[in-house]
């Protein structure tokens, strides 16, 4: 049941509240990353180590179950000239245009540049700070290999770890597992569930990391989203991805999860997205991460893959940039709660600040339990972390 001060503001926000609903039941039909993951990964893999790294290869995306051109017309067929505070329909105009990008992504996948252009819209491409901050990792020597990086848990005791983990947290996991997944593991807003690589072979650390990551923050921001009052904190707010991963990340590092390894991995990705700028092909940016980088072929495959799926993918790109913001936040003190509402973006803040003042958002009720205490013992984290720029 809803209290009377939840009802009174739906009655004072009641257009804002319909074109809200509006856009839920919308947005739900365009989860951009089940539609571009690869379903034949694997097979074009083993085709491309055959072929001694020389032909690219070549992927099969899952069908489209909604029709673009209609989906767009219901985008914009929302009366935002209703909303009366200027503020608040300035923000769903610019969420409007994000989910319009967003269907254009999906529907261009598979199709090289057309898809390559939609998808910068929505993630950019590296600055040359960035690249700068990666190549500087890339530097450091790597660490000694500890028994937790060990790759001996399979999917099914990945499932029973992660349902152990989310004990601390007072809300559900729905865990499946799926053969054609880009990642090792990756959370499903729509549904919220955590689906795991049914193939995929697992370190401790690797567990300890993505369950700081998937569960401790993408879980915790779907669950605060849904409690909101507005839908767009659960569905998102427009470019929210680097905030959402920089915050991800963070977590792997409060938790004592981080390593120079997978800070090495960030590193490649954000190579692999800038040689897919400069026009590389996918042979080509896999022969820089492999032979120049040393990085083995498995590892270099997946890279590769991430960046140059679906016609160029920069998304990757921005979990080093994410972590070096969130970061530096933490060092001034700033509390991330107000990130952790939902689906949100840093650069909304002041806007999601104004949604609080007006009633329209609440504190929230899902906190993450890395954040409450510092267990990173790396000195060379630290000291990367101080010195990107």
């Amino acid at each position: 049941m809803k209290n009377s001060a939840l009802e009174d503001i739906e009655n004072v926000y009641a257009d804002l509240f319909e074109i809200d609903i509006n856009l839920d039941r919308l947005v739900k039909k365009i989860e951009l990353l089940s539609y571009l993951n690869p379903l034949n990964i694997e097979k074009e893999k083993q085709r491309f180590f055959t072929s001694k790294y020389t032909e690219d290869p070549v992927f099969k995306y899952p069908k489209i179950k909604f029709d673009p051109y209609k989906l767009h017309r219901l985008f914009y067929s929302q009366r935002l000239e209703r909303i009366e505070d200027d503020e608040i329909r300035k923000m769903y105009q610019e969420i409007i245009y994000y989910y319009s990008n967003m269907i254009q992504c999906i529907e261009t996948i598979g199709e090289g540049k057309k898809f390559y252009y939609n998808s910068l819209r929505v993630f950019g491409t590296p600055t040359e700070k960035d690249v700068q901050n990666a190549r500087y990792i890339l530097h450091f020597e790597d660490e000694p290999v500890s028994s937790a990086m060990e790759k001996v848990y399979t999917a099914e005791e990945a499932k029973t770890y992660f349902e152990e983990f989310v004990q601390q947290y007072n809300f559900p996991l729905n865990i499946r597992l799926s053969t054609s997944l880009a990642a090792d593991a990756m959370v499903r807003n729509s549904t919220q569930s955590l689906v795991i690589k049914k193939n995929a072979k697992f370190s401790k650390n690797k567990l300890l990391t993505l369950a700081n990551h998937e569960i401790g923050v993408h879980l915790v921001t779907t669950f605060n989203g849904m409690d909101q009052p507005l839908k767009i904190f659960s569905n998102g707010f427009p470019k929210n991805v680097e905030t959402q991963e920089g915050l991800a990340v963070f977590s792997e590092y409060m938790s004592g999860a981080l390593t120079l390894k997978r800070l090495k991995e960030l590193s490649y990705r954000v190579l692999s997205s800038d040689s897919l700028i400069k026009g590389s092909s996918f042979s080509d940016t896999f022969d820089m991460i492999h032979n120049q980088y040393k990085l083995n072929r498995n590892d270099a495959f997946t890279i590769t893959m991430r960046a140059h799926r679906g016609g160029g993918f920069t998304k990757d790109r921005l979990y080093l940039s994410g972590l070096r913001k969130i970061y530096k936040r933490h060092k001034k003190g700033v509390s991330m709660d107000n990130l952790l509402c939902g689906k949100v973006n840093m650069e909304y803040e002041q806007g999601i600040q104004h949604l609080f003042d007006q009633g329209l958002a609440h504190n929230i009720t899902h906190k993450n339990v890395a954040f409450s205490e510092n267990k990173n013992i790396n000195t060379t984290l630290d000291f990367i972390l101080n010195n990107l720029k």
